[in-house]
């Protein structure tokens, strides 16, 4: 079917939905189906009563700010869940790309610095090397998925546990005695949190740019290249997209390879970022990044997600936390809160699946 047949059909689909009548019960689906980012508006509408600062300039730009520290990684986690998949990995991969590269790029006279005789290379050179191992690490999770048709879960789940291992290792090596990596280079710090760009005084660090220049790129691979189209196919159907031509092996590496790049971005923002770096850094964040995906409608059926869709649950998901931290709730709720948007968003991705059947 052309790409103009394709979007005939779906007009002709909206237009049809438009004339039906609306009942109780297509409200009430409607409701339903959109019911988690009905709460969390009403949440955030609730919080910016009760604390006046919320939507104040300087609190938005802070979770904007936050939001683009968290995206890549949720970028990532997104092609792995289109694929039907998950990646327990992704937290540890950005705990290790943000050590080693806050390790390389230590200021030369750092207390506690790892390697001593070590002069701070490029910072766009560490850059590229902690995309290599994070793509390294992707491209080794995408193999064993594709080759022995384990599932993604199983083979993430063994894979974090490896790279924690590494980690643990890695930050006792050298001088550093286990002790948090810290001392960044001005080069590095100024490159992640500096600002050449300022709104209402409130300055808006570099790294919001290094978050759109990812989400870009990965809306162009995924919507214009031959290799999203084929992620998508394989996602909805593998046997399907087998026979059409797609080569299932290398769609799975390059899709697990992609993800873990975009891992190694937010370790190497992290790494700057927190500027205190230990094996802890990292932890959780593959639960915030299938939360993210799972409110902006990724869908673990497989073959369904929009870029645009994770970037609007990041932003939501980031506008709850920081808003429920600004009326004081207590951290440790977080958790539950995280797991609940899990739980009750797949719920609902599956109702409408089950409906369409």
């Amino acid at each position: 079917m052309s790409k103009e047949s394709k979007t005939l059909e779906k007009d002709a689909k909206t237009k049809a939905a438009a004339k039906q009548p609306w009942t109780a019960q297509r409200v009430g689906d409607l409701i339903l189906n959109n019911a988690l980012i009905i709460i969390m508006v009403i949440a955030v509408i609730y919080i910016a009563i009760v604390n006046e600062n919320f939507l104040k300039p300087a609190s938005i730009i802070n979770i904007l700010a936050q939001t683009c520290a968290y995206l890549p990684v949720a970028l990532g986690v997104g092609g792995c869940i289109v694929l039907t998949g998950t990646d327990l990995s992704a937290g540890r991969i950005v705990g290790l790309t943000a050590c080693i590269s806050a390790s390389l790029l230590q200021a030369v006279d750092a207390a506690s610095k790892m390697w001593p005789n070590l002069t701070p290379p490029p910072v766009i050179l560490v850059l590229i090397l902690a995309m290599i191992i994070g793509g390294a690490i992707g491209a080794f999770n995408g193999f064993f998925v594709a080759k022995f048709k384990l599932h993604p879960f199983i083979v993430t789940l063994a894979t974090q546990l490896i790279i924690y291992t590494l980690l643990l290792l890695y930050v006792k090596a050298g001088e550093n005695n286990g002790m948090a990596i810290s001392g960044l280079d001005k080069s590095y710090s100024g490159f992640i949190t500096g600002s050449i760009l300022k709104i209402g005084g409130t300055p808006i660090p570099n790294y919001v740019w290094i978050a759109v220049i990812c989400t870009i790129v990965m809306w162009f691979i995924w919507n214009k290249t031959t290799f999203g189209k084929n992620m998508f196919a394989l996602g909805a159907n593998e046997e399907a997209a087998r026979v059409s031509g797609v080569n299932v092996f290398a769609t799975n590496i390059m899709v697990f390879a992609l993800a873990g790049a975009m891992y190694a971005v937010t370790g190497f923002i992290e790494g700057a970022r927190v500027a205190s770096n230990t094996a802890n850094t990292g932890l959780n964040y593959e639960s915030d990044a299938i939360a993210a995906c799972v409110i902006g409608v990724v869908s673990f059926v497989g073959g369904i997600g929009k870029i645009r869709g994770i970037v609007i649950g990041v932003l939501m998901l980031r506008l709850i936390f920081v808003g429920l931290n600004m009326i004081g709730i207590n951290q440790d709720l977080f958790y539950i809160i995280k797991g609940g948007i899990i739980l009750f968003a797949c719920a609902l991705d599956m109702r409408k699946y089950l409906v369409k059947k």
